[in-house]
């Protein structure tokens, strides 16, 4: 096979291979490549700035895609130019995204085999080490990520993720509209998110913002309103929910667990049924329940409250909201439930953040969405050290819309 059929099949734009060598045995093919007489743009890779000056010729070694079974470098001839602003640099090669002895296909490759797949599995598909892999895909995402046009922030979502013993909280700022995180930060505290705020948005970006959906975390909600004082806090209703399911939890500690005995024993097992909403339940479920039921009136009486209480969020207005509010307080009057009494002072308290839903149409249920996908990545590569290559694996998913799917041996 000739230079010049070899130089169609390997297509890099401007540049001929003038030699090719073939080692059946180790399976290698290596191409050495020039740029063609009529490519003669020099580019400065440090500022951009176009050259005319050659400063000297060096040759560069980098992996390409393999073609069947052999394993494929290219040799590639380049110039370092003379800039003026920044001396003698290596002139730019868009085939040659970074130092790294890679070309970009390759690159691209290895980053889209790391959308479905372990960096462990790409890695022995491609006889590279974990490391290596990982610091490929993260170019990757970063060429991404600076090519695409980022959308705007105008419904803000804050929460918090535990990543582990070491990082512990990391803070998760999203946008509700587009569904995808923006931000991460260590720690929970309003420093945290002042910080956001202060480097990643400017002025005019802050004012824009127009709500906000967060939890009951008093440090958040003071930096929001500090930073971003038109934006309305509107209380994120998953954990609204979560506080409910804790005050039923504890009746059922108060009323089976520390009674001991055989009241014990017949509410073991029980307490997923009792944070479970009954819709969601099998007959079979709502059945054992029933019976639960019929033990402890005044554990039932908690179940109840929780149900209810979702009802909140499918009022046809703010003052219908507010006026059912008032009356699921007023329930508790003689029901004797103080983890109930205390979720009522927590929700009177937070009242305008709850009917500001009424207001300003959020999604809810995105925050959550975005703290599942986060979950799921750090499950598959099991922890990540780096919270921008995190950060930019989570943004990657929302964009490209990318489902897991989990597969299960047949029995």
């Amino acid at each position: 096979m000739r230079d010049s059929d070899w130089t169609r099949i390997l297509d890099w734009p401007g540049y001929r291979v003038y030699q090719h060598e073939i080692n059946e045995k180790a399976k290698l093919l290596t191409l050495w490549v020039r740029r063609k007489r009529g490519n003669k743009k020099l580019v400065c890779s440090a500022c951009g700035r176009r050259c005319t000056t050659i400063h000297e010729i060096v040759t560069r070694e980098v992996r390409d895609l393999p073609w069947g079974l052999y394993r494929t470098t290219v040799v590639v001839e380049l110039y370092r130019v003379k800039c003026p602003d920044c001396g003698p640099r290596i002139e730019k090669v868009d085939q040659l995204p970074s130092k790294a002895p890679f070309s970009k296909r390759f690159e691209e490759t290895v980053g889209e085999a790391c959308e479905s797949a372990s960096a462990r599995r790409v890695a022995r598909q491609f006889a590279l080490s974990e490391s290596t892999v990982r610091a490929i895909d993260l170019r990757y995402l970063e060429r991404w990520s600076a090519s695409r046009r980022k959308p705007s922030l105008r419904q803000l979502g804050v929460d918090e993720l535990f990543l582990g013993k070491r990082t512990k909280f990391v803070t998760v700022v999203s946008n509700l509209e587009s569904g995808e995180p923006v931000w991460f930060g260590e720690d929970r505290k309003k420093e945290t998110l002042d910080g956001y705020f202060r480097t990643e948005l400017s002025r005019s970006q802050r004012h824009r913002i127009e709500a906000a959906c967060v939890d009951m975390w008093a440090p958040f909600q003071r930096s929001i309103e500090e930073w971003a004082p038109k934006c309305m806090l509107v209380y994120d209703r998953f954990h609204v929910m979560q506080h409910a399911n804790k005050a039923v939890d504890e009746v059922r500690r108060s009323e089976f667990f520390r009674k001991g005995g055989w009241r014990r024993e017949v509410v073991k097992g029980k307490r997923w049924l009792l944070l479970t909403r009954w819709v969601n339940l099998s007959e079979q479920k709502q059945q054992q329940l029933n019976q639960l039921f019929a033990l402890n009136r005044r554990l039932m009486k908690a179940y109840l409250l929780k149900e209810s209480l979702e009802r909140l969020w499918q009022q046809p207005n703010e003052n219908a909201a507010r006026e059912y509010l008032r009356a699921w307080v007023r329930q508790l009057r003689w029901q004797r439930l103080p983890s109930f009494e205390k979720l009522a002072h927590l929700l009177l308290d937070h009242q305008e953040g709850l009917l500001a839903f009424y207001r300003v149409k959020i999604r809810f249920g995105v925050v959550e969405a975005i703290n599942g996908n986060i979950r799921a990545l750090l499950r598959r590569g099991r922890g990540y050290r780096n919270l921008r290559y995190l950060l930019l694996k989570a943004q990657r998913i929302a964009a490209t819309k990318t489902e897991f799917i989990a597969l299960r041996k047949a029995a």
